[in-house]
């Protein structure tokens, strides 16, 4: 398991075709944190990850992994740090599951080697530990959307990064594998960024929560903090009510409309 490093975004803004749609975020995440950035649609949630994990260069701002600008790491180096989950993936030849999943090790291989077997342990763990273990042999390009979204998920977790980043990783899983994925980042070790749309997901498996509106950081703080009624109909425009979980006591959210 690698060593979870700090994450510290610093004044990051983004622009594109001249329009500005981050405004000088700055955000925190130590070593093994679970990170959640929350917001409505087209709040910039998606663009702020896509800096962190280099999809896009920030137009201000530096985006630092245990003080190291990500932005000025090679490639490999960046990939055997960080792991990412985007909302968009596609595949131009049908890879087997197998294939797919094994494809989170290359960072780590030397050369030209090919996969030892202790990659191919790592994979077998990963696909059994996400429930796809059955559909090793078969054709990503065939699987169900919950199915594709269960072997990214796999092949994130053995890469081994040191951050993890999670666009919306709970859609199409069904309920079952949406209470799971958060916890088998955490249990995996890494730091971890996610923007999640469930704010019941966020409260329950969030260290911290960053609330982005129009660009910009509105609230920041544990989720029995941030997530107050008031913000959340000034935010989401719904009427939030606050209860209990009776078996954990967790925070949990009933909702309704203003």
């Amino acid at each position: 398991m690698a060593k979870p490093e700090e994450l510290s975004v610093e004044g990051v803004s983004v622009e594109l075709a001249g329009a500005k749609l981050v405004h000088e975020v700055s955000l925190r995440a130590e070593p093994g944190q679970v990170v959640g950035l929350i917001g409505p649609n087209g709040s910039g949630k998606s663009t702020l990850l896509r800096c962190v994990y280099r999809v896009l260069r920030p137009a201000g701002g530096a985006v630092r992994l245990d003080g190291d600008d990500l932005h000025a790491l090679t490639p490999r180096e960046t990939a055997r740090r960080v792991a990412a989950l985007t909302q968009e993936h596609s595949a131009e030849f049908d890879f087997t599951v197998a294939e797919v999943v094994a494809m989170g090790r290359l960072p780590h291989r030397r050369g030209l080697s090919g996969p030892d077997p202790a990659d191919g342990e790592r994979c077998a763990e990963a696909m059994r530990r996400v429930g796809v273990d059955h559909l090793a042999e078969r054709g990503f390009l065939n699987l169900s959307g919950g199915e594709k979204q269960r072997a990214l998920i796999a092949r994130a977790l053995v890469q081994e990064p040191r951050l993890l980043v999670l666009d919306e990783p709970t859609n199409h899983l069904d309920i079952a594998h949406q209470l799971e994925v958060l916890a088998l980042a955490r249990e995996a070790g890494p730091t971890v960024l996610t923007a999640l749309h469930d704010l019941n997901l966020a409260a329950g498996h969030c260290d911290l929560l960053y609330v982005l509106r129009a660009g910009r950081i509105v609230a920041s703080g544990p989720p029995e903090e941030v997530l107050r009624p008031a913000l959340l109909a000034e935010v989401f425009g719904v009427r939030a009510t606050p209860v209990r979980h009776p078996g954990t006591g967790a925070l949990q959210l009933l909702f309704d409309r203003l």
